[in-house]
This record gives C-alpha cells, sequence and structure tokens, in this order.
C-alpha cells in the first residue's frame, strides 16, 4: 500500500497490530537471493529477529537492482564539494562499476567475507564506494571519521582487528588541509594489532610519499576483477 498524508495512520496502526502481516507485505518490495519464510522470531536467547532465514546483498540493494531494472542511467550519487569547488555526479551503473573493482581489490588483498576494514576517509565519492564494497563482498565496515586522532584510530584498530585501512593522503577543511599519512602511522605504531596495509586514495591537494605496507588508491582498483555481490543472511 503507497503510505500518503491522509492513511499514514491507518498504516501505522496496522504495522503495530499485525506486524508479522505487515512486515511480511513490505518485504516483498526487496530483491531476496532468497525469500524468508519467516518474518519474526525469537532466538534461543529470546531476542526477536527479522527475516531469519532470508538471504540478500546490501550492496545489490542499493545499486544493482537498479542497474538491471533499466535505471543505471539515473543519478545515484551527487558529490558538492565547496571547499574544493568540486561537483561531479555518478550514475548507478559507474557506481555500481568502481564499487565493484573496490570490492576486487579487497578480494586480491585477501579480504574475505566478515573480514574488517576500517574506512578513513574524507566525505568523497570513494568513501562511498569503499562502503559499498565492503557491502558487496561481506566485510564488515568500521567507519571512522577522517581526521581523528592517532591514538583514537588505534583504539579503533585494536578492537576490531582491522584487516586493512581504505584512507586518503588529506581532509580538507575551510582554509586548512588535515594530513592523514602521520595520523595514519602514528595509529598503526600505537596499535597492538597491525592492519596488513594501508590504501591511499591521492587527492590533488595533498600528493604523498608510500611507505613500507602502504599502496595507491589507483593502483588497487588497477586491472582487478571485479567483485560480484556475496550471498549474506538477512540479519548480517
Amino acid at each position: 500500500m503507497e503510505i500518503t498524508n491522509n492513511n499514514y495512520a491507518k498504516v501505522y496502526q496496522r504495522s503495530l497490530t499485525e506486524p508479522e502481516a505487515f512486515w511480511a507485505e513490505q518485504a516483498r518490495e526487496i530483491p531476496w537471493i532468497k525469500a524468508p519464510s519467516k518474518i519474526l522470531t525469537q532466538d534461543e536467547r529470546d531476542v526477536w529477529r527479522w527475516f531469519v532465514d532470508g538471504e540478500l546483498n546490501s550492496c545489490f540493494v542499493a545499486l544493482d537492482q537498479h542497474v538491471e531494472q533499466g535505471r543505471g542511467e539515473q543519478t545515484a550519487l551527487i558529490y558538492d564539494s565547496p571547499v574544493t569547488n568540486t561537483v561531479e555526479q555518478y550514475s548507478y551503473e559507474e557506481l555500481r562499476d568502481w564499487t565493484a573493482r573496490v570490492a576486487g581489490g579487497l578480494r586480491e588483498l585477501g579480504v574475505e567475507k566478515g573480514d574488517v576494514v576500517i574506512i578513513y576517509m574524507p566525505m568523497i565519492p570513494e568513501a562511498v564506494m569503499a562502503i559499498l564494497a565492503c557491502a558487496r563482498i561481506g566485510a564488515v565496515h568500521s567507519v571512522v571519521f577522517g581526521g581523528f586522532a592517532a591514538n583514537e584510530l588505534a583504539n579503533r584498530i585494536d578492537d576490531s582487528k582491522a584487516k586493512l585501512i581504505l584512507t586518503s593522503s588529506c581532509g580538507i577543511e575551510p582554509g586548512r588541509i588535515v594530513e592523514y599519512q602521520p595520523l595514519i602511522n602514528e595509529a598503526v605504531k600505537i596499535a597492538k594489532h597491525k592492519p596488513d596495509v594501508s590504501v591511499f586514495f591521492q587527492r590533488d591537494q595533498k600528493k604523498i610519499e608510500l611507505i613500507e605496507n602502504q599502496i595507491d588508491w589507483n593502483d588497487f582498483v588497477k586491472d582487478v576483477e571485479p567483485a560480484e555481490c556475496e550471498i549474506m543472511d538477512s540479519n548480517d
């Protein structure tokens, strides 16, 4: 049922009085890999779970389904950065293809389903690609605010036991450039757990010389096999 201002109260009330029937109907709008036969159940710890036997991939839901349904040329992402005077647009097809390459790069570096990837990036399109790429292959993304102090980043590295870090050469704020590499270097030095590698997207405003266990984003996505979507349980 389409929700409008006129029927919202009725629809909302039904979601409370008939939750399983209501959400079963809503779930039919989702492009499942395997549609769930169970809507709302309790596990052995009496925790309520939704759609426990369903399978899907959230990257497919966000990107691939739109391409497959003929909306690939429609705009999926608008990047508007006043501090760099940059405006870019990505269609669903473009964003899917870039995301699949990033996901392929992660697999080339040994990231598997269930591994944690720290994303320590500014708000650039590549950050969106990184998040969706993790979802695409079933990795867990841990987004850390770009420019966080080295000690705070080190804490998150240790807590998550991250396989690797996706990052950038810098963040840009009004009147200043925040260099990420020194923060990454110090965080990795402090952390007890050592990520395998850090991948740096080089921004025009700050080019850097990479050191051991650091690779360039362009090399990371070059000549890789684009990754297909991993089958995930609905509660993943």
